[in-house]
């Protein structure tokens, strides 16, 4: 079964993260998260954090969890450049 939703990371570190949904989620599932990332690579290039790992705890909206693996996903495509006019 593959759910999507979104959610708010409150918490990041090589061992795990913690962030904050609408519902709870089955503890010792199996999930995959995509976190957006504020830097752009070479300037110009958007990246994500992809991590995986297992739900270690899901209550009161807030979900902890254990990573097992962590990648950055780097955009082939340049950040959209915005110019401002007066």
């Amino acid at each position: 079964m593959s759910l999507a939703g979104t959610g708010t990371t409150r918490e990041l570190s090589s061992a795990g993260l913690s962030f904050r949904c609408r519902r709870p989620l089955p503890v010792g599932s199996h999930i995959e998260l995509t976190i957006e990332w504020p830097a752009l690579y070479e300037r110009v290039k958007p990246m994500e954090l992809v991590v995986t790992g297992i739900v270690a705890r899901s209550d009161g909206g807030r979900t902890a969890v254990r990573l097992t693996s962590k990648r950055f996903r780097i955009d082939s495509v340049p950040a959209e450049r915005y110019r401002a006019s007066a």
